[in-house]
Formats: C-alpha cells, structure tokens, sequence
C-alpha cells in the first residue's frame, strides 16, 4: 500500500513535534505504533518520514507484539541493559 503525501506531511509534522522529547526507545515505540496503524507500508513510510532505518522501526513494532511488561518507571532500559 502507497502512503500518500497527505498522511505523509501528517506525519512529519507529528514527529517534528513529539520525537524531540522522548528517549530512544519511547521513539522506536511511537514510531511503531504509527506503522502498525498505517497497516502494509507503513513500516517503510515511517521510516522515510522520520529519517531512521526501517530495523529500528521494525524492532520496535516487535517490542509492541512481545507483549512485555512495560519498564519501570523512570527506566528507559531493562535490567542489565
């Protein structure tokens, strides 16, 4: 499935605005969470869109399916990590 620019421009302007102030990994979930809703493609257009590699927007939409508890509180890794 195309993204068409409309969505596109939708979406660059969310991340310009909501990206800055999350870590890393609060970026690779939120980043997931729009290509899964995108549905086929949207892992490739989120990635285009947001300038990072379609692997981090991929890890990051395993780490929604894994089902894994959320981290702590004030955590932005999990133990040992």
């Amino acid at each position: 499935m195309r993204v068409d620019d409309e969505i596109r421009g939708q979406l660059a302007t969310r991340f310009e605005v909501l990206l800055p102030h999350l870590n890393e990994r609060q970026q690779r979930l939120a980043l997931a969470c729009e290509a899964r809703l995108l549905g086929h493609g949207g892992v490739a257009a989120v990635a285009d869109v947001a300038r990072v590699s379609a692997t981090t927007v991929r890890r990051g939409v395993s780490e929604l399916d894994s089902g894994e508890e959320p981290l702590p509180v004030g955590r932005a890794r999990r133990a040992g990590g």
